[in-house]
Parts: structure tokens; C-alpha cells; sequence
């Protein structure tokens, strides 16, 4: 049974000359067997776009065994419907200093649930055992870095992945993308703001380190050439993280350890096929988010929240531009779950999560009668129908701040990408996650104070609605103690709030970021300075005409009235390209309470 087969379905190529890809969840399982070397790491493959979901173990060191799989648990698992029931009893042992013995004894049988969602998250004795054996290993998988389109080959880009800092530098000699700490080894300074020089190495703008395309040092200024080989030391190498190119994303392997240097012989990242499948179009994007991973997951997964926090921004289909009030319920289903991720079904979607990164979701659907869409099951009539996905990469930079990549892959409308430029997609897309971006960002700090563990206390969730989004915290509760695990370099506290402003800055989230947005973004620049040139060379040219004593004529008339009329459309098409650069590309707030 391989991962999201309902989502997606056509026989992916496997290259078995460059790695071994097995499909998570296959019916045919792979026999158990042991690492033989350090070198011999993870072979299963995370391939998107096949069903049931993610079953498959891997293990989590280089010295372990795959472990056999668990049974799956059944729907019962997630939706039961019973009463509660507590009987206690506290002991207080006798003590040799002749303390009396206590004993209280409780009792309480509360109403039954009103829904499957409030079941408690407390686990049981055996879910706590499985828990400490089986628990994410979030820094034994591949993580995305950028979109290959969005990086500049001529500058080094750095970037914030699960706490780490990384360089991501083109290396002209081996042609490719390179991956490294973004620490020079001699003083720590950041790699990012260097150079590649003439000879296609990394240089330190500090002092001139240069290093290669495996992080070995290539020259020390420093060093006497008579003196010893000191820049061959293991300690003036740079860290190199394995890293590959694939579907147009660079991503890299989060640990510098040697071992790893062969992992993409072993294990690749997860293949999403839609994206590779020329019948279906879509355009990579990428920005910045000010709240954290947990927060952009489970705000992703929630379709019910659309009517109200992106009124009047999403399609033209009835039920999103309804009046506020006019929600209703979802019948959102949870299939399967394991340490890999959980499948579901909605009224209209099919879903998957991907750990630790990757969620997609699914519709496909043919135009009614009445003009609205119908959403139909799979079939063979389905392959004729039109089919959006939405995918989403969610990336972990640190306590707060995540990262989110999307492309929404179609099989229909495909003039609109050659006719429309990338950044006019970019307007609607960040307004889309400016409208619901400042009180998801105060949601996290209020959600704080109660523990990351304790979201179910929380929030209290009756509905079908959030049951994707109470399957994700369940997940990351079981395998991840309630969040990801940042280490020592982050004490976990949430940083201040910033101004709206700030919080809600593109520039910096985005713009720097995408290569189309800044062409456009230089583009209005230079047509908002032409503007106010010609303006004022209209008003020069009005005050000349106006110096030159003539007899008044109609000729003359006429021409003095088209620069001033040339002149007042310069100046208000350079004052409109001033509100539109500062809206599109730096700020534009959103209030809820003003929009009807």
C-alpha cells in the first residue's frame, strides 16, 4: 500500500542505478534486517502519492534495527464514544516514625462525550512504553532548504532550518548546490556573507578562508607557504550537510557527521509525483512565517476556518465567499496513524501528513449544472475530471518562526501560468496569509502558558471540523512530547512581539527571498521614478510655454492644456505606485472588523 495512491495515482520511475526507493506502506513488506556498517543507513523511501499512509519503521541510528511494525490501529482507536469513569485510591505507607496511614478514596463518572474529538490524550501504560521506543526522530530525515529558482548561483543564501544555521552556495566545479554550516571554523563569523570567488570556492569576507565543495579548506592567507600544511586540518574544514536537488527544491540532511556523507545513496527525500507529472502545472513559492511549525501545520489543516479568516479572498465557489455566519459542519475523517504521519477524508479532499514536512491535500471535482462544483469519488471517470492539489512544505526554522513552501499542482486552466507572470500569483497568495497571519502569531503566545503537551486542555475541540488538526497534535504529543525538540540552543520561550508592522513585513518574509517579486518590485521602482520625472519635465515644459510671450491661440491652448493633463495623470499614477509598492511588496494590513 503505498502513501496517498487515493491522492494520486500512476506508476513513478525508480532509478535504481542512483538509489533504492521503497514505498512506505507496500503490501509487500521488506524483510527485517540489520546495519551491517555505519555506513549502511536508512533504504526505505518516502514516496508521495499512493495510499494508506506511512507504516513503514526506520531506524533511528546507524546501529540500530528496523523494528517490526505495530498493528494499525482501528478507527475505534481515535473515535470512541463512552463515558468516563475515575475510581482512585491514594496510599500513604505506615512509616517507621509511626505516621498514620491515609487512604482517600475518590470518585467521578462524568456525561458522555459529545464528541469523538474531546477523547483526553492521556495515554496509556503501554502508549507511554511505545512512546520512549518509538518516538520521531526529527534530525534523521530530509529537510528542504529553498526552491532552486528563488536562489541567486552568483551569492551565497542563508537560511534557518530546525535551528541550524546553513549556507546554500553554488559550486561551479562539481555543478551543483552546496550545503554548509554557516560558520567559518577559523573565528565563527557567518560563510553567508562571503563570496564565491574566481575559483568557484567559498570565501570568508572576514579573512579570506577559502573552502570547497566537501567543506575542505582550501587556503588560509595567513599561513606562511613555507610553514605546515595547516589549512589541511580536520578543524579548518566547514561542515558540510549531504544535500540533492529534486522537484525543484533543495534539500539538505541535517547533521555533519560523516557518516551521513553517502545518505542520498541510501535514502532520498519524499518524492511528490504531482509535481513532476507534466499534465498538472504549478508554481513553487516561499515565504517566512512569524509563528511556529505547530501553529502553520495545524492551521493548514483546518479547512473551516476559510470563510471567516480569508472572507472575500478565496474562490468563487459559494460556500468560502458565504456571509460570516453562514459555516457549516465538516465531516472531516481520520483513517490511520503512525510515527510517519496519518491519512484523512473530508466531504471534498482527500489528505495526507507526511512527517515531518510534507502536507498535501486533494480535490477533484466537474462543474454543475448550476455552476457549482461537485466533488466526485475515484474511478476511472475521475481521471477526466479537473484535480487541484494543495502542498504544502512546512519547514521548522526555530521556537516561533517556520518557514512554508506551496505549490497548488492543476490539471486544468494551465494558460493562466503561461499568461500570468509568477509575482502576480505572489499578491493574492501573501494577502492570503497576511488575513489570518497577526492573531495566529498572538494564538501561540497564549497557547504557551499552558505547556506544550497540554494543547488539549487548551482548546476544546467538539467537532469534526478539527479532526485533522486534533490528529496532529495527537501525533506530536505520542512521537514528539507535544512540539519539536530544539536542543539547547533555544530555551523555548517564544520571542517578544514586534510591532504589526514588523510581524506582518514582506519584504524581509518574502520578497528577498523570490526572485520574481524582486524583478517586479524593482520594475513598479523605476516606472514610480519615471512617473515623477516626467511629471515635473510636464511642468517645466508648461512653464516655458508660459514664458514665451505669444498672442494666445487655440494651438496654444490646447497644448498647455495636455501637460497639464500629462502632468497631473504622472503624478497620480506615481502617487498610486507608491501605496501599491508599499502594500504589495513592504505592508498591507488586514482588519477583519472593516471587511464586509
Amino acid at each position: 500500500m503505498d502513501v496517498l495512491n487515493t491522492l494520486y495515482s500512476f506508476t513513478p520511475s525508480y532509478n535504481h542505478s542512483f538509489r533504492a526507493q521503497s514505498p512506505i506502506g507496500s503490501d509487500s513488506w521488506p524483510s527485517k534486517r540489520t546495519l551491517k556498517s555505519p555506513k549502511s543507513v536508512i533504504r526505505p523511501q518516502i514516496l508521495i502519492g499512493y495510499t494508506s499512509c506511512l507504516c513503514k519503521r526506520t531506524p533511528t541510528s546507524p546501529e540500530s534495527a528496523i523494528r517490526p511494525q505495530s498493528p494499525v490501529r482501528s478507527k475505534a482507536w481515535f473515535f470512541k464514544n463512552a463515558p468516563i469513569s475515575l475510581k482512585s485510591t491514594i496510599h500513604t505507607a505506615r512509616r517507621r516514625w509511626n505516621y498514620r496511614r491515609r487512604r482517600l478514596s475518590t470518585s467521578a463518572i462524568a456525561q458522555p462525550l459529545t464528541s469523538p474529538l474531546t477523547e483526553s490524550f492521556s495515554p496509556s501504560n503501554e502508549d507511554e512504553v511505545e512512546e520512549e521506543k518509538d518516538m520521531f526522530k526529527w534530525f534523521e530525515h530530509w529537510y528542504p532548504a529553498a526552491p532552486e529558482y528563488d536562489l541567486d548561483k552568483r551569492v551565497p543564501h542563508a537560511f534557518t532550518v530546525l535551528g541550524l544555521d546553513i549556507v546554500v552556495w553554488w559550486d561551479k566545479e562539481e555543478q551543483g548546490w552546496r550545503v554548509f554550516d554557516d560558520s567559518c571554523p577559523h573565528r565563527r563569523a557567518p560563510l553567508s556573507e562571503g563570496r564565491i570567488d574566481e575559483n568557484g570556492d567559498l570565501q570568508c569576507s572576514y579573512h579570506g578562508w577559502c573552502f570547497g565543495s566537501k567543506g575542505e579548506c582550501k587556503s588560509i592567507p595567513q599561513a606562511p607557504a613555507d610553514g605546515p600544511p595547516v589549512h589541511t586540518s580536520k578543524r579548518a574544514c566547514a561542515g558540510l550537510y549531504p544535500s540533492v536537488q529534486q522537484q525543484g527544491i533543495i534539500w539538505f540532511w541535517p547533521s555533519t557527521d560523516p557518516l551521513y556523507k553517502d545518505i542520498a545513496l541510501e535514502k532520498m527525500p519524499p518524492l511528490i509525483p504531482v509535481l513532476s507529472d507534466p499534465s498538472f502545472r504549478s508554481v513553487l513559492s516561499m515565504r517566512d512565517i512569524p509563528y511556529g511549525y505547530e501553529i502553520l501545520i495545524e492551521n493548514l489543516m483546518d479547512p473551516s476556518h476559510v470563510p471567516y479568516a480569508h472572507h472575500r479572498l478565496a474562490s468563487n465557489s459559494s460556500f468560502w465567499k458565504s456571509p460570516r455566519r453562514g459555516g457549516k459542519p465538516l465531516d472531516l475523517r481520520l483513517q490511520n496513524m503512525d510515527k510517519l504521519g496519518f491519512q484523512g477524508e473530508g466531504e471534498k479532499s482527500s489528505t495526507i501528513f507526511v512527517a515531518p514536512c510534507i502536507y498535501v491535500s486533494k480535490s477533484t471535482f466537474t462543474p454543475s449544472k448550476e455552476g457549482k462544483s461537485q466533488t466526485l469519488k475515484s474511478g476511472t471517470e475521475e481521471e477526466k475530471m479537473k484535480t487541484i492539489f494543495l502542498v504544502f512544505i512546512c519547514v521548522p526554522v526555530a521556537p516561533g518562526r517556520s518557514r512554508l513552501i506551496w505549490a497548488f499542482p492543476r490539471n486544468f486552466a494551465l494558460w493562466l501560468d503561461r499568461a500570468l507572470p509568477r509575482w502576480l500569483y505572489h499578491i493574492q497568495q501573501n494577502l492570503f496569509l497576511d488575513s489570518d497571519l497577526y492573531f495566529l502569531h498572538l494564538e501561540e503566545r497564549k497557547l504557551q502558558g499552558y505547556g506544550q503537551t497540554n494543547w488539549e486542555k487548551a482548546c476544546y475541540v467538539p467537532t469534526k471540523a478539527d479532526a485533522f488538526v486534533v490528529a496532529f497534535r495527537k501525533w506530536l504529543k505520542k512521537y514528539s512530547n507535544g512540539g519539536v525538540p530544539w536542543g539547547t540552543k533555544f530555551s523555548g520561550l517564544l520571542p517578544p512581539t514586534p510591532s504589526k508592522e514588523q510581524l506582518m513585513d514582506r519584504y524581509w518574509s518574502h520578497v528577498v527571498k523570490c526572485r520574481s517579486c524582486k524583478r517586479a518590485l524593482n520594475v513598479f521602482r523605476a516606472l514610480e521614478v519615471v512617473t515623477q520625472v516626467l511629471s515635473i519635465v510636464f511642468v517645466g515644459m508648461l512653464g516655458v510655454m508660459a514664458a514665451i510671450k505669444r498672442t494666445p491661440s487655440t494651438y496654444l491652448y490646447v497644448w498647455n492644456t495636455l501637460l497639464v493633463a500629462s502632468a497631473l495623470i504622472c503624478c497620480l499614477t506615481s502617487r498610486w505606485l507608491s501605496q501599491f509598492i508599499y502594500k504589495t511588496y513592504y505592508f498591507h494590513d488586514y482588519n477583519h472588523a472593516l471587511v464586509k
